[in-house]
């Protein structure tokens, strides 16, 4: 039986662990040769070598979305490595939280820059590839999707400036939705809830009990969760677009 995105290929951001390996492997697991893009050459390694060894494609693309020219060069590495681009899943991100009067200098800097620049870049750069892909692709259509989280909807005290980058991102999400839909590439957004990651290990030691304590009761969400989300995205024919999916810890209340 044909996989439903054989002939296609795939560029995750922030692949080396959780969602982004995750949905890495399960995008592999759907037919799509898959390109690893992050910073961490040796654990974007394993990731491909799990990959491959389940009969999967995977390229390993060691950069760092905040420097434009990496970017560009991670995409431009992509297609000459697997042929063509047809899926993007803008999955890098950095959660960094505390009071505004607080945050140490550059804190912001570092999130945004990620979050939101990080995303444009590769975004930018991936729509021409995205726009010749769905014109002549196995499939006829394109995706880019994008990770953003709860915090795009809710905002609470002491994530302000991670509340920015991500109400950001949906916002930008359905405005790109808009531009490329007559080119017949889909735009979608997947806003996970509590997962269980490594996201929280970039907040300050003084806060990160915190943190911590307050999903203690709550089972959190799998990276896999994320990742059929994305899968369930891509996959559909090219009628449909899924613009957007919230998934929730189901004892997470905000």
């Amino acid at each position: 039986m044909t996989a439903k995105l054989d002939g296609t290929a795939a560029l995750v951001t922030g692949a080396s662990s959780g969602i982004g390996a995750a949905t890495a492997e399960e995008l592999a697991r759907q037919g799509a040769a898959v390109a690893l893009l992050g910073r961490r050459r040796e654990r974007l390694a394993e990731v491909a070598a799990g990959i491959e060894a389940a009969g999967g494609r995977a390229l390993v693309v060691p950069a760092d979305i905040t420097d434009r020219q990496q970017a560009a060069e991670a995409v431009e590495r992509t297609v000459a490595g697997l042929g063509r681009l047809d899926t993007v899943v803008n999955n890098a991100g950095l959660m960094l939280v505390g009071p505004v009067a607080d945050a140490p200098e550059g804190e912001w800097e570092r999130m945004i820059r990620v979050n939101v620049e990080g995303l444009l870049y590769v975004t930018q750069l991936a729509i021409p590839h995205l726009t010749r892909a769905a014109a002549d692709g196995p499939r006829r259509v394109a995706d880019v999707v994008n990770i953003s989280s709860t915090a795009g909807r809710v905002a609470r005290a002491g994530t302000a400036v991670y509340n920015l980058t991500k109400f950001g991102v949906n916002a930008f999400t359905e405005a790109l939705r808009q531009e490329l839909l007559e080119r017949r590439v889909r735009v979608s957004v997947v806003e996970p809830g509590t997962v269980d990651t490594e996201l929280v290990s970039h907040i300050r030691d003084e806060l990160r009990d915190a943190v911590a304590r307050q999903t203690t009761e709550i089972e959190r969400l799998r990276p896999r969760d994320i990742a059929d989300a994305v899968a369930w995205i891509v996959t559909r024919e090219r009628h449909v677009a899924v613009n957007e999916i919230l998934v929730r810890a189901a004892e997470q209340t905000w």
